[in-house]
């Protein structure tokens, strides 16, 4: 787990990002300037070519499911700036149902010129939350259509979902319904991500779409998997750098399922909070392991080749988007407390301390596989956890990680149920996660105090250009 890194949470005091005029309606907002959605603090801009209005699916219009856009004002959260105290909130004036309402305060906008100003767009070539930086505070849900739900019931189904994913990006009220869970906040650099499972394609008629790429995993023999939390027709995945936004987006999503789908599984997780630490630095695990060093970055030429589904790639659809791998990692924390540090360090083959490798320098240098010791032994030992999860030792695989520290409580035999839902991205996962957990499952020795519990494989389509919905390419084409 430790040798691929994560995105790195930005420090909240270096963000420059100002908290924007609300938007009365998602169709009247001006055009973002063009960039990748990525990792940066400041107000990420979209990357989206021009929209494009299509119609649905026949029938669509027709479906108890479908919504259409409400002519009510939507005041965005932003707005609502601290100012109960000043002028009061305008819950019961004349439209107040229709959400937040308030006069803008300058006290509070410079509040939120840290972490809840932070927003990232929802339209893009990519979906949010591959490349953004690591938030605080994630979930992960995959949902199963319900029986009767097919093609025409999904595509309502993500319709409403991108609105919904959209508007909270943006800091704004959900369409119908809102809960006011998020009422204070800023957007918080909440992204919400879709993507379909293996059994969707079956259960919609589309399996003539379905990527080889998502063949379902081999199995492996440290697998004990639990089917009831495992796989899924769709997934969404949830990140903030607040907890309280997260929730309002997973509740939101949620009730937007309506009668279409059904919640199969749900994993909360966590990650340090920007700012928490002196600098920007990689972050750790519940093993107390800085977790990752050797991430991809978009700023390397092939990252795309081995993250991203190239334009051209097969099927059309997948343009621009990823395949997920999502694992749910018990950590046995009882086991590995009660190694020394120095054993410890040997498992991972990285110091505690600041994540350098064994062999010497800093957490960037490079390992030196070789180096021996004053006993003639291998200063990296030949089964520590970095050594084998190295790209170089696997032909090359790469994977981007993104995972989210999870903590369950105890479980019955009086142990924390806590560790990792790990979460990866590639182009082609059997060329990414497969040949690296193949290795690891051979002999990796980090395996003795880890459990993969669940496991899903799900192909994320590319972002929705402004106008359209995720996965309509798939859906309507």
């Amino acid at each position: 787990m430790a040798e691929q890194s994560t995105p790195k949470t930005p420090s909240s005091k270096a963000s420059t990002s100002k908290t924007t005029p609300s938007k009365t309606s998602p169709s009247k907002a001006s055009p973002p300037d063009v960039s990748q959605e990525g990792a940066s603090p400041k107000k990420a801009v979209s990357g989206s070519e021009s929209a494009r209005s299509e119609k649905g699916p026949p029938g669509e219009a027709d479906s108890p499911e479908s919504r259409q856009p409400s002519s009510r004002g939507a005041v965005s959260r932003r707005r609502l700036l601290g100012t109960a105290g000043a002028t009061g909130l305008a819950l019961g004036a004349a439209g107040g149902a229709a959400g937040y309402a308030s006069a803008p305060s300058a006290d509070r906008t410079a509040l939120l010129n840290s972490v809840g100003a932070d927003e990232v767009m929802f339209h893009g070539k990519h979906q949010p939350g591959i490349t953004t930086a690591l938030q605080a505070r994630g979930h992960l849900v995959a949902f199963d259509l319900a029986t009767g739900a097919g093609r025409r019931e999904a595509a309502a189904l993500l319709r409403r979902w991108s609105t919904t994913a959209q508007r909270l990006m943006a800091g704004e009220a959900a369409e119908s319904g809102d809960t006011d869970v998020a009422r204070d906040a800023g957007p918080s650099s909440l992204t919400i991500t879709f993507g379909f499972g293996h059994s969707f394609f079956a259960r919609t008629g589309l399996e003539k779409q379905r990527p080889i790429a998502l063949d379902p995993l081999p199995d492996f023999s440290s697998d004990h998997l639990d089917k009831a939390r495992s796989n899924g027709d769709l997934w969404v995945q949830i990140g903030a750098n607040d907890s309280l936004v997260a929730f309002h987006a997973l509740r939101a999503i949620q009730q937007d399922a309506g009668r279409a789908a059904t919640v199969r599984w749900q994993m909360n997780g966590f990650n340090r909070s920007p700012g928490a630490t002196t600098r920007p630095m990689t972050t750790r695990n519940l093993m107390g392991q800085i977790d990752g060093t050797r991430n991809p970055k978009p700023s390397e030429p092939d990252f795309d080749r081995r993250i991203l589904v190239p334009d051209a790639g097969d099927p059309p659809w997948m343009a621009g988007g990823s395949y997920a791998v999502v694992r749910r990692i018990r950590m046995l924390l009882d086991d590995w407390e009660k190694l020394s540090v120095k054993d410890q360090e040997d498992v991972i083959g990285r110091r505690k301390s600041d994540g350098a490798a064994l062999s010497g320098g800093t957490e960037t240098t490079a390992m030196d596989l070789e180096k021996t010791g004053g006993d003639g032994k291998l200063v990296v030992p030949i089964n520590a956890h970095a050594r084998i999860a190295r790209p170089d030792e696997n032909g090359g695989a790469a994977m981007l990680r993104r995972p989210f520290s999870f903590h369950d409580g105890i479980d019955a035999d009086g142990v924390p149920d806590a560790g990792l839902l790990f979460v990866c991205w590639q182009a082609d996962p059997l060329r990414g996660f497969v040949p690296v957990q193949r290795k690891l499952d051979r002999g990796d020795a980090l395996s003795t105090f880890v459990r993969h519990e669940s496991s899903g494989l799900f192909a994320v389509p590319g972002g929705a250009a402004k106008g359209e919905y995720v996965g309509q390419k798939l859906l309507e084409g």
